[in-house]
């Protein structure tokens, strides 16, 4: 019997807000051919089921504020894996291109003569919907803007001064151990007053929310107990129906 030519490839997947069932036909059909899965913690571990019994499956996972398997070393494991094993899928929550780092994985492989693909996800913020929160709504929003609550040096983005000023619905990523500084820099523009709201486990049966003040964010995450993951809505539209 011939033994099997290995075609070096990585998937780079998003595996959506955190309902398994949120995942696109196409990526469902891609984990069914995996022969090697690496996987993050914000990632279904019931989508880990559709994969063959002969898949490797590797937890590479990365707990916000905590500990965290290095990028260099997943890029390692991406290389080592895609030689040896063939087809990679890498399982990221949400959407790969979200702040969620798979270009740098795609590009990566691609310096390694490794065939690359991408699959989208449905980003965590398009689950707002679940709250009955629209990201935008005729009167209310025409746009949305996107910022990371922590960059690459920690820091919150700059350009949360900026998404103040526009009438645009405001997600934040990764903000949650920020939340007193957002609070203070809408609250020094002042905009303390605009609603606002949080979701934790957005699609997921423990999913938790709060609405509120803008200036009150610290608070109202106290309230409800809710921490990390989640993402900050904060303009009108989180005041919908209330």
């Amino acid at each position: 019997m011939q033994n099997k030519t290995i075609i070096p490839e990585l998937f780079v997947l998003g595996a959506g807000p955190g309902d398994p069932e949120l995942i696109t036909v196409k990526g469902y059909k891609i984990l069914q051919q995996a022969d090697v899965i690496l996987y993050d913690n914000l990632a279904s571990q019931e989508l880990l089921n559709l994969a063959p019994e002969s898949c490797d499956k590797i937890y590479v996972g990365k707990q916000p504020y905590g500990e965290y398997t290095p990028q260099e070393q997943i890029h390692e494991m991406i290389k080592h894996f895609a030689f040896n094993k063939g087809k990679v899928v890498r399982l990221k929550g949400g959407d790969p291109f979200i702040f969620g780092r798979g270009f740098e994985e795609i590009m990566y492989a691609r310096e390694q003569g490794i065939k690359t693909h991408f699959i989208p996800g449905i980003t965590s913020m398009q689950a707002s919907g679940f709250e009955d929160i629209p990201l935008t709504h005729r009167a209310l929003s025409e746009s949305v803007w996107m910022v990371t609550g922590t960059k690459k040096d920690g820091r919150l983005s700059a350009d949360l001064k900026l998404a103040i000023q526009s009438k645009a619905t405001v997600v934040i990523y990764m903000g949650m151990k920020k939340l007193k500084e957002i609070a203070d820099t809408y609250i020094e523009a002042s905009f303390g007053d605009i609603p606002a709201a949080i979701i934790q486990h957005a699609s997921l049966p423990n999913q938790k929310s709060v609405r509120g003040l803008v200036k009150n964010l610290p608070e109202l995450a106290e309230s409800k107990g809710l921490t990390y993951p989640a993402i900050i809505i904060i303009g009108d539209v989180t005041n919908i129906g209330q």
